[in-house]
């Protein structure tokens, strides 16, 4: 079985533009995930929305949109929406663990309320929709043991496949993944199952598929963000060399400037980019202070400039959250 390697959503990275410059540079992803879309009653598709889905801003990328909303109608609506744009999938998001989006019952916040969960999805998959729904989740909200319920109710459902990232949400992004209930999910699940968490590396793959061979898909996010070469390295391909990763780097830039029409605005963006990016630099956290720093687009280019000159890129990023999951232990 030949698996399935998908780039995860992450709000304010991973939008069209990143995916179709990716996509160009570094190849090989079966799957790209949205950054989630929350329909509201106006039933309508902002124009920055459509900037995002509209499949002439997403190059060759095969996209699936991930929705949020604890609204039967109005992800019934945004699916509709989604099937007239062509799309074959839709994703619902049960993982999002930020405060925001938890206090208002949405994302990791619907796991609080199984009833109301179940009532969603009855409504969703009574509206007889013609397209996939898979869904991301995390294994509760504060303790794994709330999982057993929880997939209960996804169980009764006819789901196209499962994403689970085995964390619950108090642990945020922080501390090792809970394997032993990613166990019980591809024990216990009669859809298929994909792995999401800290696999950034082929070692850490090969650790998720020695130990859970029954894994259709492996879901990577940070660890892409760090390694723009990392699914094509967990497909056996070669990993990111300076000229290309500086094409990489120069052009998602321009991307932004075209689309901000503002080169200031553009550097802003690319500063979360880098965030992660560094990581690949032998030396580049020398840099982080720099580029944060600059306020002057100028300023900004030439610390890029010097960053290529100066640092060699790293087999494998240096992370700090590396080594928290034991894929290797029983």
């Amino acid at each position: 079985m030949k698996t399935r390697y998908y780039a995860a959503p992450m709000e304010g990275v991973t939008g069209a533009m990143w995916r179709r410059t990716h996509q160009k540079f570094f190849p090989g992803a079966d799957q790209y995930y949205t950054p989630f879309l929350t329909p509201t009653q106006a039933h309508k598709l902002t124009p920055r929305e459509k900037r995002e889905l509209l499949p002439e801003y997403n190059g060759s990328a095969v996209l699936v949109p991930q929705i949020m909303t604890r609204q039967a109608e109005n992800f019934i609506w945004c699916a509709g929406a989604m099937g007239e744009l062509g799309y074959e999938e839709v994703n619902l998001n049960l993982g999002c663990p930020s405060a925001t989006v938890v206090t208002k019952g949405k994302g990791a916040g619907m796991l609080a309320d199984l009833d109301a969960l179940r009532r969603f999805l009855e409504g969703v998959f009574s509206a007889g929709l013609d397209m996939k729904i898979s869904v991301k989740t995390r294994l509760g909200l504060e303790t794994p043991e709330e999982f057993t319920a929880i997939l209960a109710v996804l169980r009764e459902f006819p789901l196209s496949e499962l994403i689970v990232h085995p964390r619950v949400r108090r642990d945020m992004y922080t501390g090792p993944c809970r394997l032993e209930w990613y166990a019980a999910a591809l024990e216990k699940s009669p859809f298929p199952v994909c792995y999401n968490g800290d696999v950034l590396s082929p070692v850490d793959r090969d650790g998720v598929l020695a130990r859970f061979p029954q894994t259709v898909a492996v879901m990577v996010g940070r660890g892409l963000l760090a390694d723009p070469a990392l699914i094509q390295k967990l497909q056996g391909g070669p990993g990111a060399d300076r000229d290309t990763l500086a094409a990489f780097v120069a052009e998602l830039y321009e991307e932004y400037v075209a689309a901000f029409r503002s080169r200031g605005n553009a550097m802003l963006r690319m500063k979360e980019v880098w965030s992660y990016l560094l990581y690949l630099f032998d030396g580049g956290q020398n840099f982080r202070k720099s580029i944060q720093r600059c306020r002057d687009t100028g300023d900004y280019e030439r610390t890029v400039e010097e960053l290529f000159r100066t640092c060699p890129l790293r087999p494998e990023p240096e992370l700090p959250w590396a080594g928290e999951t034991n894929f290797g232990a029983k």
